[in-house]
């Protein structure tokens, strides 16, 4: 296939076409799984959900392709195909599009990022730096009276501005020009189109008025136009570049060496990756599946919180099956694996979490939406004025190009270029003044369309931790012997009684007995904390988590234990239903403690026993049903739903990788920071929406007076700035007080 030169490259012109890499075999990159081909390249130049289409659709033509798909955020295409079709056409397909494709490499592609905000950072301050310094000298002209300035020092003062302005120009406006040259050049004209424009007419003008004597020039409306609207994009960079680490955090969890036994019996250390379905590994307390397996010998507790969210752990014994990411607790277990790493739980939850960062990528922001309808006005706007003024008017070229300058300068988006990260910005200070990090650019927006809200159980509704309910049954000396034991164990149990009675000594020859409990010895004599049958009691029903402890031959003593709701739980939910939210619980627990939570809360939606993939599955369904979704979770387990919700929280205490992939992270307990998330988010919708409406205002009023030629160059500086101000008085009215979950 060809692809003829205009339509190169990013369709937005956001990017520049890349230049032709030199040929590089794909192959050696290509893995198979389940009887297809995979292959995972870096794209150079992809910027917009435009962008995402043309690549997906021109890759999906070629024979035997199964599936494509571009993660904006990373890079990363990935591609899944059938039959003989060779890795070096897919590169070379790229390459005609002018998106020139590497062998996907994670480290790679975020120094690029790292690269590009410093990048923006310079030149923000170097046109910060020259804008003070143009306005000092600005300002000694305008103050000026009849004679007080003659022409040679005002000529002067214009020179000087002028060796201040071009350089600045020259090196702080390169965002925009590259981004301007790449539109025009593939056919389009995008938002930085009519910002360079306006730069360099008022830099033309600016010069011709110095060396011809005139009286005024607009050095410094071109440098604070820059300065304005780059701080408008190193913001919007620093928060699109938080929100990328979700998967590899999860990957980590992977592990990157495994222990395989041999047909003699000894064990070799490998890489992970080396792994194939039916290597026997040995997997040591202490250590995380490095991929799905079943159990061949031992017994032994399993940290299943990364699947269920449940914090007590499962016991496996031999014929058991368990997967990659989960944590071998208490015994030595040997596995027989059942899949590589790539066809692991851990990399399917993966796949399905860069699924919904596609989506979120693919949303479009109120300020993409106003520069498609407003760009073609103005490029029209001054064509016809400086026709106008040529033609019709009988004005010569310099009255002409005046007049047109004035309306570039007057109607330069800046207003509406800062009228998104403006609010953006005071509202992501003010959720941080509050313990609410905000981590993608355009979260607030996602989260103001939200109309169903699904939480989390354990961790999110809950504390997460269990606590022992019934302290008062064991006596202070014989609480001492308890702890005692506890503090060897690792069991949740054990750990909460630990917790609850502090630092201390260790019980002597202590053992953990998967599935059944713990026992050890304690001034000569045993004591045992766990199961019933492990205790010697009779089987006893309660609500939640229960434990036995014995001591010597003193009866056993029932423990209790509860994970408590967090205490604004209730006004939260009454809070967000008094808002036309509707609520759902998902929950990896058990039905029981599912339904005590969901009742006490008045949450009528509430399911139980879910795995990941049941979760990431019924957000789309309820996303059919209600519309945008909000999804709160703080589990490995909840890392895909969180991804795929069109929104997503997690609290400060959740891991790392439901972080990673959340949109924005509260760090206060309880869940009250949802709501106040939700509400912050609904008033910076509202002011966005104002600022665009006093933009479209002040260019109805101001862009006929500078085609009429009632406002100079000089003025119509002015009433840039002025609108810019405005924009941002604005969105600092957001600081005003804040809601209250009551």
């Amino acid at each position: 296939m060809s692809v003829t030169a205009p339509e190169l490259g990013c369709p937005s012109g956001l990017a520049p076409a890349g230049s032709p890499t030199e040929e590089l075999s794909l192959e050696p990159f290509v893995h198979e799984r389940s009887g297809s081909k995979h292959l995972e390249l870096s794209i150079t130049g992809a910027k917009c959900a435009g962008c995402i289409a043309k690549i997906e659709s021109a890759v999906q033509r070629l024979p035997g392709i199964e599936s494509v798909r571009l993660n904006l955020s990373t890079g990363k295409l990935s591609v899944q195909w059938q039959g003989s079709l060779a890795a070096s056409r897919i590169g070379q397909t790229l390459q005609e599009l002018g998106y020139p494709a590497l062998p996907f490499d994670p480290g790679t592609r975020e120094k690029q990022e790292d690269d590009q905000g410093q990048f923006l950072l310079k030149c923000l301050g170097v046109a910060g730096f020259a804008a003070m310094n143009i306005m000092l000298l600005s300002v000694s002209v305008w103050s000026a009276n009849g004679d007080e300035m003659g022409e040679a020092t005002r000529s002067l003062i214009h020179l000087i501005s002028a060796l201040i302005a071009i350089p600045t120009v020259a090196y702080s406006g390169r965002p925009f020009f590259r981004s301007a040259y790449a539109a025009l050049k593939s056919g389009h004209a995008n938002m930085d189109v009519p910002i360079s424009l306006a730069v360099f007419l008022a830099l033309g003008v600016s010069m011709f008025e110095s060396l011809a004597g005139g009286e005024h020039a607009y050095f410094d409306a071109a440098v604070m136009l820059l300065f304005f609207l780059l701080i408008g994009r190193w913001l919007d960079h620093r928060l699109r570049q938080r929100a990328h680490a979700a998967a590899s955090d999860l990957l980590a969890l992977q592990a990157t060496t495994a222990l395989r036994e041999l047909s003699d019996g000894s064990v070799e250390t490998i890489a992970a990756r080396d792994i194939r379905p039916g290597d026997l590994l040995v997997i040591r307390p202490g250590t995380r599946l490095p991929v799905n397996a079943q159990v061949v010998r031992g017994q032994s507790d399993i940290d299943v919180s990364f699947l269920t969210g449940e914090s007590l752990p499962q016991v496996v014994r031999e014929g058991g099956e368990v997967f990659a990411g989960t944590q071998n607790i208490s015994q030595r277990l040997t596995v027989r694996a059942t899949a590589d790493v790539s066809g692991s739980l851990v990399a399917d939850l993966v796949r399905l979490m860069e699924a919904g960062q596609q989506s979120k990528d693919q949303y479009t922001v109120l300020a993409d939406k106003a520069a498609r309808a407003y760009v073609p006005i103005v490029h029209t706007l001054a064509v016809l004025t400086f026709l106008g003024w040529l033609i019709l008017a009988g004005s010569g070229l310099r009255e002409a190009v005046m007049a047109a300058t004035a309306v570039l300068i007057i109607t330069c988006p800046c207003a509406l270029g800062l009228a998104t990260p403006a609010v953006q910005v005071v509202a992501t200070g003010q959720l941080f003044r509050r313990g609410i990090l905000v981590k993608s650019g355009n979260a607030l927006e996602r989260l103001a369309k939200a109309r169903h809200i699904v939480f989390d159980k354990t961790g999110t509704l809950t504390v997460g931790e269990l606590a022992w309910t019934n302290r008062e049954a064991i006596p202070a000396d014989d609480r001492k012997k308890l702890a005692a034991l506890a503090r060897a164990g690792l069991h949740p149990i054990a750990r909460a009684i630990a917790a609850v009675e502090g630092a201390g000594p260790l019980a002597l020859d202590t053992d953990e007995i998967p599935g059944q409990g713990l026992r050890g010895v304690i001034d000569g004599v045993e004591v045992r904390l766990g199961s019933a049958s492990f205790v010697g009691a009779a089987n006893h029903p309660a609500a939640g988590p229960t434990s036995w402890f014995k001591m010597g031959s003193t009866d056993p003593v029932l423990l209790t234990f509860q994970d408590q709701v967090h205490t604004d739980g209730q006004d939260t939910i009454n809070a967000l239903d008094r808002s036309g939210l509707s609520v759902s619980l998902l929950s990896g627990d058990r039905a029981q403690p599912v339904a005590e939570v969901a009742q006490s809360l008045g949450i009528a939606d509430h399911r139980a026993g879910l795995s990941p993939q049941d979760k990431a599955e019924i957000i789309g369904e309820l996303r059919e049903e209600h519309g945008p979704i909000a999804m709160i979770g703080d589990g490995l387990n909840d890392a895909a739903a969180l991804s795929l919700a069109d929104v997503s929280l997690a609290p400060g205490s959740a891991a790392d990788a439901a972080q990673s992939a959340a949109d924005f992270v509260f760090q206060k307990d309880g869940v009250g920071s949802v709501y106040q998330a939700w509400h912050m988010a609904r008033r910076a919708r509202q002011h966005i929406l104002q600022n665009f409406g006093f933009a479209v205002a002040y260019n109805a009023v101001a862009a006929p007076l500078a085609m009429a030629g009632l406002v100079t160059p000089l003025i119509a500086a002015l009433a840039m700035s002025g609108s810019s101000v405005v924009v941002t008085l604005n969105a600092m009215r957001l600081m005003r007080g804040g809601p209250k979950v009551s």
